[in-house]
């Protein structure tokens, strides 16, 4: 399984606007106890991101495939931001699923296909199931951090 290197915090810009796409950003968000995760909204009238310009990457582009960038001005895209968002909400299985080398290869043909589709998901009412199960497995995984002699960070 390839490991990604990342500059925290991580700038991750979503479209706030999909109900799909806010209620699980959020949710990470939520549950990112060490403040590794930034959100901005790409699809706000008018977005324009200075640093997403200079790297040749159009709010078009942000708008198909979820992007991030690092502290270090590194950029990610699709699957890679989902990898490094759970990793930093403490849901390192969920980002070993994601990242596992056998199911890679489903993952960047899959997700694709589904930001295509998420105003339809969102519409069937998959947005708050999705959200709950992010921070329902968020809270589990926090509660096997935590022992006697307090929590892991």
């Amino acid at each position: 399984m390839s490991t990604l290197a990342v500059n925290w915090p991580l700038t991750i810009y979503y479209d706030r606007s999909c109900p799909l796409c806010a209620e699980e950003m959020h949710a990470l968000v939520a549950h990112d106890t060490s403040a590794q995760l930034q959100l901005i909204d790409c699809s706000a009238p008018g977005f324009v991101d200075p640093a997403a310009s200079a790297a040749g990457i159009s709010t078009a582009q942000m708008a198909t495939l979820i992007h991030a960038r690092d502290a270090a001005g590194v950029w990610f895209r699709g699957v890679d931001v989902f990898v490094l968002a759970y990793n930093a909400a403490g849901l390192t299985s969920i980002a070993r699923i994601f990242n596992l080398a056998p199911l890679r290869p489903v993952w960047d043909r899959l997700y694709p296909w589904i930001a295509r589709n998420r105003t339809a998901f969102s519409r069937l009412g998959l947005a708050r199931a999705y959200g709950w199960l992010v921070r329902s497995a968020a809270r589990r995984a926090a509660q096997r951090r935590c022992t006697d002699n307090g929590c892991e960070r």
